[in-house]
């Protein structure tokens, strides 16, 4: 498209990619209700719904531990800080994800190195990964 025809091109339409509003209707009453429990305890963080949620999900993972983070972001960094990951390493990222992946190993001071994904799954290729394997991986 050049500058010339720009003008005259079909208006933009939006695409969600999530509607969350839409999944969480369904749920509503329930969010509502622990979200009430949350506010009427204090407990924000380390409160009783917490002890709860970590809990059931080690039950569920078949762990004796779960630890709640407030984000994937976090889930990621406290990964990362669990194996010691910092400045002169290197992780290994799929090249198609999300920023939040590299921004958490950039944090830490180590770099990203992305590998190829598999056009058939769009999980990262195990071959490239072989490939980039240093001594600072």
């Amino acid at each position: 498209m050049t500058a010339t025809n720009l003008s005259t091109a079909a208006p933009a339409i939006p695409v969600p990619m999530l509607d969350v509003s839409r999944q969480n209707r369904l749920l509503q009453d329930e969010i509502q209700a622990a979200m009430a429990e949350v506010c009427d305890s204090g407990a924000f963080v380390h409160g009783p719904a917490c002890k709860r949620f970590e809990a059931d999900m080690a039950e569920y993972c078949g762990t004796e531990h779960a630890v709640g983070c407030a984000s994937g972001s976090d889930a990621l960094l406290l990964a990362l800080m669990l194996y010691g990951i910092g400045r002169g390493d290197e992780v290994i990222l799929p090249s198609f994800t999300f920023f939040a992946t590299a921004g958490c190993v950039w944090r830490l001071g180590a770099t990203p190195v992305f590998a190829d994904i598999r056009p058939d799954t769009f999980n990262i290729d195990p071959a490239d990964v072989a490939r980039k394997i240093t001594p600072a991986t």
